[in-house]
């Protein structure tokens, strides 16, 4: 008998880098990640709002990345703050979908190492009031 398993939290991303260490003050300073620990051979570790980070080289053949999208409540603030610490963006913030209760925006910006990552921000759109007949009709003038 085989027990039904199923996958939800994601406890842990690896990002392949180059120079673990230029990487690592990268995450640190310029984004302003909490670094939790570094181990050997060549690991550093990060806290993401409980989702562990670990930068390492890569093993074996290089292989394609994954890219991580990190969610700001002010994207616009989030983008001139990154910006003035010197990470370099691919481009500006801007409108990816408008979802029924929010609106998506996303930036993109590379890493020390020149792997893709992006900001997220999910932008709560303005409720719509209900207007009713009666103020329907004093807006015509009836």
């Amino acid at each position: 008998m085989t027990a039904d398993v199923t996958l939800s939290q994601v406890g842990q991303i690896g990002v392949s880098v180059k120079d673990v260490e230029r990487a690592t003050a990268f995450y640190r300073d310029r984004l302003g990640l909490r670094h939790l620990f570094t181990a050997p051979p060549g690991l550093s570790f990060f806290d993401c709002s409980g989702v562990r980070l670990m930068l390492s080289r890569p093993e074996g053949q290089p292989h394609g990345n994954s890219i991580l999208y990190f969610r700001v409540p002010d994207i616009q603030a989030a983008h001139g703050a990154l910006a003035g610490r010197g990470v370099r963006f691919h481009d500006a913030p801007h409108l990816i979908a408008q979802m029924e209760t929010y609106d998506l925006w996303m930036a993109f910006f590379y890493d020390s190492e020149d792997n893709m990552m992006a900001i997220m921000s999910e932008v709560p759109r303005a409720k719509q009031e209900p207007v009713s007949r009666s103020q329907e009709e004093h807006k015509r003038g009836h």
